[in-house]
């Protein structure tokens, strides 16, 4: 028995009964685990104490770089379940419209939340500088973080949330070749250079679709009647099978790095060179610069280090398209996430809905997802300057402790008040 009333979270799990209700405890689950490792790597990766792989590299995917597309999986997991039945009960044109009007207002959430700094010291300057140059910088990082990727990204994958599987499939692919073709024009450029953009900047969500689908194509799956999702059951073998599929097309993929291994006579005068010069689409020279090292260095040389394994730096390497890179929303690190996404959700349903076990701390959590968003930036905001970012581990993890208790207080109190804020 948990006890409602205690006042420190409650990180046992406890097995439930199973419930009677349609709705998934392991959606609720996945989401507030997603919270939890938002929270742990936002507050925690700036530390000296903090491991490597908790931190946020931006040239490989780190244990970090998996919390947000879980995000983009569940919201399309709960879209194609919410949306769905919406359609049925209100018809087409309420649902859309009611769903639409949600999605803009958590458009201005976002603005609200990612708030940036005075653009212009004096209304002259603000005139001189433009509309073009006042948003810029905003719209390439500020802005288009979590919570406006995740608008625009459902926004741009309504018209086909309720449709066939085919259709959101062909979405999905189009939606990537297309952040490859922009990307190759402009994209990947312009992210990794300047004020560095966040999350693939404003034209993420092209490849953010890509978890987004898997979580509806997901939906489809786990919402089966309960007699066809047994353990064993072939439904979830191929759950399984697809999600190390998915993973390992999304390696392969990023085993195009590998082209921009930089030849050990080349290391010196290239070393102040970050990005390659043709980071899509590589050019013929690196291409035979490449298969000449790999005529010495074997066939090894073509396979890029797996996932949360970190590469070599710059200097040896040059960064490109074809890396997993939260930076620059790419195709590899987003293929790669939506499988591992799909994959960590599976061991939840198993867990919680088949299983019946749940983490309340993960509950509390999963059910207020989003006012625990919006609280944990100003709970940080207050704890973090009492614990410098050079301090020793035992203080540092004594200041992320405490950071999780006063974050989980506030979202524990509304839970019990019944008080809920859905995006």
């Amino acid at each position: 028995m948990t006890n409602t009333r205690s006042l420190v979270p409650e990180t046992a799990p406890t097995k439930t009964a199973r419930p009677k209700s349609e709705r998934l405890t392991s959606l609720d689950q996945f989401r507030g685990y997603t919270v939890v490792g938002m929270m742990l790597v936002n507050y925690f990766g700036g530390c000296r104490a903090c491991p490597q792989v908790l931190r946020h590299t931006h040239d490989y995917c780190s244990y970090a770089d998996t919390i947000m597309p879980h995000f983009l999986f569940a919201v399309g997991f709960a879209l194609r379940l919410t949306f769905g039945r919406r359609m049925q009960t209100d018809g087409s044109a309420a649902a859309y419209g009611r769903m639409i009007r949600r999605l803009l207002g958590l458009v201005l959430v976002a603005l609200v939340v990612y708030n940036v700094g005075p653009r212009a010291e004096s209304w002259e300057a603000l005139v001189q500088m433009g509309p073009w140059e006042a948003i810029r910088e905003p719209l390439k990082r500020s802005w288009f973080q979590t919570l406006m990727h995740i608008a625009v990204t459902s926004l741009w994958i309504l018209p086909v949330v309720c449709g066939s599987r085919r259709l959101r499939i062909g979405w999905m692919l189009g939606s990537a070749f297309a952040h490859v073709g922009l990307s190759y024009w402009f994209n990947f450029q312009w992210v990794n250079t300047g004020a560095n953009g966040i999350d693939g900047g404003p034209l993420g969500f092209l490849t953010w679709t890509i978890p987004a689908i898997i979580g509806t194509l997901a939906c489809d799956v786990f919402t089966r009647p309960r007699g066809e999702l047994g353990f064993g059951s072939p439904a979830l073998t191929r759950v399984a099978v697809a999600s190390v599929l998915i993973m390992t097309v999304g390696y392969l993929i990023s085993c195009g790095t590998r082209l921009y291994d930089v030849p050990p006579d080349r290391v010196e005068s290239l070393k102040a060179v970050k990005l390659a010069d043709d980071p899509v689409w590589p050019s013929g020279q690196r291409v035979a610069d490449k298969v000449a090292l790999a005529k010495t260095e074997g066939l090894g040389s073509w396979f890029a280090e797996p996932p949360f394994v970190k590469p070599p730096e710059k200097e040896e390497r040059k960064w490109n398209y074809w890396m997993m890179s939260q930076r620059g929303g790419t195709l590899a690190y987003l293929v790669f996430s939506a499988g591992f996404s799909l994959l960590v959700y599976l061991l939840f349903f198993i867990a919680c809905d088949l299983g019946g076990y749940q983490f309340a701390f993960f509950r509390t959590f999963g059910t207020n997802a989003l006012v625990a968003y919006v609280l944990h930036s100003m709970v940080s905001s207050a704890v973090q300057p009492f614990f410098p970012k050079d301090s020793p581990a035992w203080y540092a993890y004594a200041g992320l402790a405490l950071f999780f208790w006063i974050t989980w207080l506030f979202v524990r109190h509304l839970e019990k008040q019944g008080a809920y804020l859905r995006a």
